[in-house]
């Protein structure tokens, strides 16, 4: 049944064992969904970035499930990272970006929201953030993974921030436009699966 083919080929290049099964899924399959194989390879295509290692294109995948708390997607794309090169520390520091994205950008955007609020405005964060000094995955991954993570949480100010600070660190247009279409495509991906 081609249906069947979809369902399975979304599934393996997600990298999630079968049998498995979400709503999504069973909503898409009982229709015999086009979608199920654009999605497919939408996230063949954007894992197989020109722009990014697939070692870069599965952290930064990774980074959008554990946002999304997606617990199947989180262990199959370690498990991706982790063949692709990706060391322990890494993974963990992916993890602990998207806390501290998760924190920043809800407090960043309260401040943008707020902008005509002098104190709002003056008033330091005071918030530690020394993962972001020195990360194992390097400065401009964790800024590009920064990058990506408050595209897909909506916040303004940490997005022209965070993409000020990458091409500083050497990344060129292709590159980021290639992440935030990786990034919103694996969202995406955590909304079927």
């Amino acid at each position: 049944m081609e249906i069947n083919e979809s369902v399975a080929g979304l599934l393996e290049v997600a990298g999630i064992e079968q049998p498995y099964t979400s709503q999504g899924l069973n909503a898409l399959a009982l229709v015999n969904s086009k979608y199920l194989r654009d999605l497919k390879l939408n996230v063949s295509t954007t894992i197989g970035s020109l722009h990014l290692t697939k070692k870069e294109a599965y952290l930064l995948a990774l980074s959008v499930c554990v946002n999304e708390k997606h617990s199947v997607l989180i262990a199959a794309f370690e498990s991706h990272c982790r063949a692709n090169g990706a060391t322990d520390e890494e993974i963990a520091e992916t993890h602990a970006c998207v806390s501290l994205m998760s924190a920043n950008n809800i407090f960043y955007r309260f401040k943008h929201f707020m902008h005509s609020t002098e104190y709002y405005q003056k008033h330091p964060a005071g918030l530690r953030m020394s993962i972001m000094m020195n990360p194992a995955m390097g400065k401009a991954l964790f800024e590009l993974m920064s990058l990506a993570l408050s595209a897909v949480n909506g916040c303004e100010q940490c997005v022209r921030s965070h993409e000020h600070s990458v091409k500083q660190h050497g990344a060129d247009e292709p590159r980021i436009f290639d992440a935030i279409r990786l990034a919103s495509v694996i969202k995406s991906l955590c909304v079927v699966i």
